[in-house]
């Protein structure tokens, strides 16, 4: 979802944004001399090859009595890089700047990042016919890279995987999750599930699209017109998404986006305390079905940078020092976002994963579900619309409980609220929009520690 409005896009900058690579095989396996980084390809299906970096924490001791915890990130889109996007823009090590970063979730975690699904970031196809085109498709590869990943390492095997998901991501994640499960109970993959997070997730598009209309009339961003449109649109999207209609439900789905964008004049589909600083005068029609998405998105992480020499510029530092760093084939080219990824899978986007969910707490997986306070595109509300129609047997013992707050740092101030039953849970976390470790890096960290199960969640 983070490049989320790319409904509609055609077949632009075709190469930069999606790699496609004939000739030899990508290398498999590499390493830094301390082992403190393992990254390589895995062919996921034949010519059809998926990147994956892995970083050891510096920050976490040996315990051979206790199962080292692997954090594996998983951006949205369909089509982000989590590679690019996720590491440097979010939790990994280094910043855009290849600064240090203070609030990494490596202070509690190994971290395993991918560009999920194939022709994604550095992960490239030999034929475009080889884009997934569903969820379940995405999981299958996941699960195949994660065979070749940890099956060959003995070490990883000991450890304990977290699958932490952003937007669109938490649709993979849940998929995944059982995809994972399946294989291990074949004996085909080697590794522990420790549970499952679904930040600011894309779980039922029906419920989010119920929400923006109501939300935004409640804080003043919309009129009582702009209201009228947006349920009307909304009913709609619910009668094809019951009807099977997916597809149609997907352009319902960017009709309605561009409702909320003129009856808001603008407003920020990632802080809807925000514009989205998108010049619309400067846009032919065309030009706004194709652009609208990126420009959101690229504008909202971009206002998050740090300030430092040089621009920080993503797309020049992963097809610059990363790319090389990394021995990545030259003929693929790193994009932030691909299109054609997310054209792939539009028959898949507008339908619920809400079963998916059920099904992983009534096999006992730890479900973590956290979202920020001011997201208007998986937005609050929807997330607790579509929770309150879980079927798992806790549910009701579950929304009677009262939250309890979080702070952080050792400050008075309210950051968030958590409610957990069981093995579900769920953060409340407030001014954050849809980038939660962006937006609240110190909350997310402990979050992160409590899923991790080594902080105490709200402190």
């Amino acid at each position: 979802m983070e490049s989320f409005h790319v409904a509609g896009f055609l077949l632009v900058i075709f190469l930069f944004l999606v790699p496609l690579f004939h000739g030899a095989p990508a290398p498999r396996t590499e390493r830094t001399e301390d082992g403190s980084e393992i990254w390589g390809y895995v062919e996921v299906r034949p010519k059809a090859h998926m990147f994956w970096w892995y970083y050891r924490s510096p920050y976490i001791a040996q315990d051979s009595n206790k199962p080292r915890p692997i954090i594996l990130w998983l951006q949205g889109g369909p089509g982000a890089s989590g590679v690019g996007i996720g590491n440097f823009e979010e939790i990994g090590p280094l910043d855009n700047y290849l600064k240090p970063r203070n609030s990494t979730w490596l202070k509690h975690a190994d971290l395993l990042f991918v560009d999920n699904p194939v022709g994604t970031g550095y992960s490239f196809v030999e034929d475009t016919k080889l884009f997934v085109k569903t969820d379940d498709e995405a999981a299958a590869d996941l699960t195949k890279l994660l065979i070749e990943v940890f099956n060959r390492n003995e070490n990883l095997q000991k450890s304990s995987l977290y699958i932490i998901a952003e937007s669109y991501g938490g649709r993979y994640a849940v998929t995944l999750g059982l995809s994972a499960l399946k294989a291990i109970e074949a004996g085909k993959l080697q590794l522990k599930l420790g549970g499952i997070a679904l930040g600011d997730s894309w779980i039922s598009p029906e419920d989010f699209v119920f929400s923006w209309g109501p939300l935004l009339k409640d804080v003043s961003r919309i009129g009582s017109n702009g209201l009228k449109q947006s349920n009307i649109l909304a009913k709609q999207i619910k009668q094809q998404i019951d009807a099977g209609k997916f597809v149609e439900a997907t352009d319902s789905w960017n009709e309605l986006e561009n409702v909320i964008d003129a009856s808001s004049n603008s407003v920020d589909f990632y802080n809807f305390l925000q514009d989205s600083g998108i010049d619309h005068m400067s846009l032919t029609a065309s030009e706004k079905s194709r652009q609208i998405a990126m420009r959101r998105y690229s504008k909202y992480l971009n206002s998050f940078r740090p300030t430092a020499d040089g621009d920080g510029d993503l797309d020049s530092l992963m097809n610059g020092a990363i790319k090389k760093k990394l021995k990545i084939p030259e003929n693929v080219q790193w994009g932030r976002q691909s299109d054609l990824v997310f054209n792939a899978q539009e028959g898949d986007f507008m339908r619920p994963r809400i079963n998916e969910v059920d099904e992983l707490l009534e096999k006992g997986v730890n479900i973590t579900i956290y979202n920020g306070q001011l997201d208007l595109i998986c937005a609050t509300k929807g997330t607790e619309a579509w929770v309150e129609k879980l079927r798992w047997d806790g549910m009701q013992t579950f929304l009677s409980m009262n939250r309890s707050p979080i702070f952080c740092n050792g400050e008075n101030t309210t950051k968030g609220f958590i409610k957990s039953y069981k093995n579900l849970h769920f953060y409340w976390i407030l001014g954050a929009g849809h980038f939660v470790p962006v937006d609240q890096p110190c909350v997310a960290l402990n979050m992160v520690g409590h899923i991790t199960q080594s902080t105490d969640a709200s402190k």
